[in-house]
């Protein structure tokens, strides 16, 4: 019986250990793109004024933080919370009646 809870606290363990990851990466990713962006910006117009460009890489990269912004917090994750849960459960359930 200890070990299912050992079991059960371990995987506990990993899960949150996972979404500290996926906030981690998250973060890093949205402050790489706060000092870069005016950077490049600041280069921009030193550069060539007269043709601005620095939005591209402003906007192709603000979709991907956007991207990446969904998938860690984003919609559906308590419907896979719930899933997960849910096969666990059934799995135990199959575990239990062999």
């Amino acid at each position: 019986m200890e070990t299912l809870g050992y079991t059960k606290e371990t995987q506990a363990y990993k899960k949150a250990a996972r979404r500290v990851k996926e906030l981690k990466g998250f973060y890093g990713n949205l402050t790489s793109y706060c000092l870069v962006i005016p950077f490049l910006l600041a280069l921009n117009l030193l550069t060539s004024p007269g043709h601005l460009w620095f939005y591209w890489p402003m906007l192709g990269w603000g979709i991907g933080i956007v991207a990446h912004a969904v998938s860690v917090f984003g919609i559906g994750k308590e419907w896979e919370e719930k899933k997960i849960k849910e096969l666990m459960d059934q799995d135990s359930r199959n575990i239990k009646t062999l």
